[in-house]
């Protein structure tokens, strides 16, 4: 195990886990694209090497990371690691002083803790924000989370200033071999829905927070609400037709017998930015909603702008 630091502290894992990490750390590596390496650049650190994806041609990226922090493998010293597992012998290489991982990575704790310190986060049931509250402790980088954070209050604080949210209802689902999943919260986008006020069917708040629930054709009518986000893949080059192929095979014809599609109140969104763990990604998602929503106040104000 390397020994690169000289003073350290215990932290505590949501394995229950008693890890000594150091103080400082300088050469993280981060076992998840979206959970982990994301936040650290946001935060201003850069992993020395990160779990990625691979697309068809074996070219690695750090999913959605691109498109939200501008950097990926291709253009920063961060070295890509596999996936999940990911390779050891390439991680072992770069020598690490800190590992993070997370119970979606399959690598074994005690291979990773014979490298460096290891710490798992599960990124499962901690929210995004916790997260970041982790990281930023551990990187001593928290005035930066608390510019990011500041800037996330104002972006919720304009959506509640401008739409009634007490007074409108949302869901987010997400067609599946089927069937449809929704969650309690949706990711980055279920949470900005949630911290802006706006109300969700009861079907949805009966799901236990963190955890999600298959519906059927037979149950469309519980999860209508006055907007409804559905989510497709660009990191698979999917575009929003994807989507309505998954959500016909619901249900033939799903638009005509689901009242916000009829409505035109039915919104697609690329699920890397209503997904990723980024503060660019809950501003983007804080925008697309403030500007789709107050768009159809044209249809039902009789108000003239002032």
């Amino acid at each position: 195990m390397n020994s690169f630091f000289t003073s350290s502290y215990n932290f505590t894992d949501d394995m229950g886990r008693q890890v000594a990490i150091p103080a400082t750390p300088l050469r993280i590596a981060s076992l998840h694209d979206i959970s982990i390496t994301i936040p650290l650049i946001e935060l201003g650190v850069f992993p020395i090497g990160s779990h990625g994806r691979q697309l068809k041609n074996g070219a690695p990226f750090i999913r959605a990371s691109k498109g939200l922090t501008g950097y990926d493998f291709g253009n920063s010293d961060i070295e890509f690691i596999g996936s999940t597992p990911i390779d050891i012998d390439k991680l072992a290489v770069l020598q690490p002083d800190l590992i993070i991982s997370t119970f979606w990575q399959k690598a074994n704790v005690e291979d990773l803790q014979a490298i460096a310190p290891t710490i798992v986060l599960d990124c499962h049931h901690r929210d995004e924000i916790e997260i970041f509250d982790i990281l930023a402790r551990i990187t001593q980088t928290q005035a930066r989370l608390n510019v990011l954070k500041s800037l996330y209050d104002e972006q919720i604080n304009r959506i509640k200033q401008i739409l009634d949210t007490q007074d409108t209802s949302v869901n987010v689902i997400q067609p599946f071999e089927n069937k449809l999943l929704v969650w309690h919260t949706y990711s980055t986008l279920g949470r900005v829905l949630r911290d802006a006020g706006f109300q969700f069917p009861q079907a949805v708040e009966n799901i236990p927070q963190g955890k999600c629930v298959e519906f059927g054709a037979a149950q469309l009518p519980e999860l209508e609400a006055d907007y409804v986000f559905v989510t497709y893949r660009t990191d698979k080059n999917h575009t929003p037709q994807n989507s309505i192929n998954g959500l016909n095979a619901v249900k033939n014809n799903f638009a005509t017998h689901f009242a916000p599609a009829q409505n035109g109140r039915m919104l697609f969104l690329p699920r890397e930015e209503a997904t990723s763990n980024s503060f660019a990604a809950l501003a983007i998602c804080a925008f697309t909603v403030l500007t789709h929503i107050s768009g159809n106040y044209i249809q039902t104000s009789n108000n003239t702008p002032a």
